[in-house]
């Protein structure tokens, strides 16, 4: 195997396939199913503390795309056979390092393109939660940290938004009232 296909094999799960009503229809390889831009399931989590700060993380450079970017304190999707719930509590225990109880805000479907020739084609679920502690976050996933007011937030969005993933931009944009 050659070096720089390492992280595509290591990468490899099955993540599920859906229509518009977020109805299974199939599987896919999450490669794949990013390269083709298929409908897929997913969530991204907000999580605010007791100052009603919005904790961000900054992708790692070993992310398959949109590595370096800030984004929502947790997003990903639930593997063939899982429950989105216990997705949820899943990756925020492995990107962040702790879980606290999460509360489903809204629902969307959206279409990006991203790097690397990906497309993001989320059916995506977004949820909020609580927590005025310092994450414990996986090098692997995440490479920093911080907890922002909502208001410093957009303006940095609206001065820098190569800075931000695109599915965070398209969630703040058309659902801010919803989350914050």
């Amino acid at each position: 195997m050659k070096k720089e296909n390492t992280r595509y094999y290591t990468n490899m799960e099955n993540i599920i396939l859906v229509d518009t009503d977020d109805r299974q229809i199939g599987i896919g390889e999450k490669m794949e199913v990013h390269e083709q831009g298929l409908l897929h399931r997913a969530f991204s989590i907000f999580i605010f503390d007791s100052l009603w700060r919005v904790l961000l993380q900054r992708r790692a450079l070993e992310k398959y795309h949109s590595w370096w970017l800030w984004t929502n304190t947790c997003c990903s999707h639930p593997r063939d056979g899982e429950s989105l719930e216990g997705a949820i509590h899943r990756r925020l225990m492995e990107e962040m390092g702790f879980d606290t109880e999460l509360t489903k805000k809204t629902e969307l479907i959206y279409h990006a393109v991203l790097d690397k020739w990906l497309t993001e084609h989320e059916y995506l679920h977004v949820y909020k939660g609580y927590f005025s502690y310092n994450p414990n976050p996986n090098p692997e996933e995440v490479m920093e940290w911080k907890w922002i007011y909502p208001d410093e937030l957009l303006r940095d969005i609206q001065s820098h938004p190569m800075n931000y993933t695109e599915w965070f931009k398209i969630i703040l944009w058309e659902h801010f009232r919803e989350i914050f």
